[in-house]
């Protein structure tokens, strides 16, 4: 079949396979010759980070040298400095806290404070200890921070600059006004993007602001996106229509030298949708980020939704598929529909899960949480459970997932048996009226 095997440890090997470490004790101990170590560009591929699978499951995304050179300069594009000390929290698997973090805090030659797993309760006091002076947050955390009760620690703290992605309007003013003052730089860009905006002037909600000068420097455009076919909008030419202000639209950028997308590791279909082709002349490429923006008629720049099936939680993407797959393994479910929901007050959408009993099987809530939490990360698990006799479906046979997500969760106006997931208890249990309004009302945590 072509596969070399090799294998570490003490125990003999079968035959087939190799000894890695007595093949690793063999080679000389030296440096490894220019040839292997030296780009031959600066576009040549440096490194490999997965991506959060917006569009799917994870890929390993190609990261170029002039991408990590580029986000060596993250940090002083955000106004931090030498003398700061920059607070990081976010997983080093990510490119938010290994290459704008790390690298970032490496190219102003700044001190990093990092932290294994964040906690809303010693955030202020890790700052006071640690003299923190810039925070670098998802949207997510800010969330955690506003919803923690007042302490001491977060009145006398140093924090002058929060630097992030992914929070929103209401979650900006309260952090603000209880934490303040201090300045918030929102920022947007993807793994493998060719495009990054920031929004320099504190515009609560922005992510940045489409000027002329800045998209000569940084060329990108909106267009208009049929969410029915998931396709952009073509004209009778052929090419992509450019949106209105006011008018969500598909963020695409250029191809080019200075601007490249690599691609990911594996096969080409990989990165099948992530290249439009005659967006709006004859032979163009553009790179398509899978998202909608709103430009406004000062030129500012909204975030509005995700394309896809694929719903954010806790800070994370999370793929319908893998969390279908995995409860599709249960031998009593027959169908499964998994969706993101809103719920107010809380960033992102929960993930909702409708499920088809297999005849004559019921309802095992006990091996349904023990399923998802063996199989699944945290941040994937189902909030809620919709019991139904058959799954809605389009005359295609799709699955109804816009239609799903709509009628929500509320037991008051859906007849199907409605379950919400009590992590505490390890359980999910009944999502009764009584628990609905305590959710509502931020007394439940989910």
């Amino acid at each position: 079949m072509g596969l070399h095997l090799w294998a570490a440890g003490p125990e003999t090997h079968s035959a087939g396979i190799n000894d890695l470490l007595a093949e690793v004790s063999a080679e000389v101990d030296g440096p490894v010759p220019g040839y292997l170590s030296a780009p031959q560009s600066v576009t040549d591929t440096c490194l490999y980070i997965f991506t959060s699978g917006t569009t799917g499951l994870p890929k390993a995304a190609r990261i170029s040298h002039l991408k990590v050179l580029q986000c060596q300069g993250f940090y002083q594009l955000c106004g931090a400095h030498q003398e700061d000390v920059i607070y990081l929290a976010l997983p080093l698997y990510h490119m938010s806290g290994s290459l704008l973090g790390i690298v970032g805090c490496l190219g102003i030659g700044a001190t990093v404070v990092l932290k294994s797993k964040f906690s809303a309760g010693q955030f202020w006091e890790d700052c006071q200890k640690h003299r923190v002076t810039v925070f670098q947050y998802i949207g997510e955390l800010c969330r955690y921070l506003v919803n923690q009760p007042p302490n001491q620690a977060e009145r006398g703290h140093k924090v002058r600059l929060a630097v992030g992605s992914g929070l929103r309007p209401d979650t900006w003013e309260r952090f603000v006004r209880r934490f303040g003052p201090l300045q918030v730089l929102e920022t947007y860009g993807l793994t493998e993007g060719n495009v990054a905006t920031f929004n320099y002037t504190g515009r609560r909600g922005a992510v940045g602001r489409a000027s002329w000068l800045y998209k000569h420097v940084f060329p990108f455009s909106l267009i208009r996106y049929d969410v029915t076919t998931g396709e952009p909008f073509r004209d009778t030419r052929g090419h992509c229509v450019a949106t209105s202000p006011g008018e969500p639209g598909l963020l695409v950028a250029p191809v080019s030298q200075q601007s490249p997308f690599l691609g990911y590791a594996g096969e080409p279909e990989l990165a099948q949708g992530k290249l439009l082709k005659n967006v709006f002349r004859p032979g163009d490429v553009f790179f398509n980020t899978g998202d909608l923006l709103v430009c406004d008629d000062q030129g500012f720049l909204y975030f509005h939704d995700r394309t896809g099936d694929t719903f954010r939680w806790k800070g994370e993407n999370v793929a319908t598929t893998e969390v279908a797959e995995a409860l599709e393994a249960l031998d009593f479910l027959q169908e499964v529909n998994v969706y993101g929901v809103t719920v107010p007050g809380h960033e992102g959408r929960a993930g909702m899960a409708a499920l088809v009993l297999r005849p004559p099987h019921s309802l095992d809530l006990v091996q349904l949480y023990a399923c998802v939490s063996e199989n699944l990360p945290p941040y994937a698990w189902p909030r809620f459970l919709r019991l139904q006799e058959s799954l809605a479906t389009t005359e295609t046979f799709k699955q109804q997932k816009v239609r799903m997500a709509k009628e929500g969760f509320d037991p008051s106006a859906l007849s199907d048996p409605l379950y919400i997931l009590d992590q505490a208890g390890g359980t999910y249990l009944p999502l009764t009226p009584a628990r609905y309004t305590a959710l509502l009302a931020g007394d439940l945590r989910i």
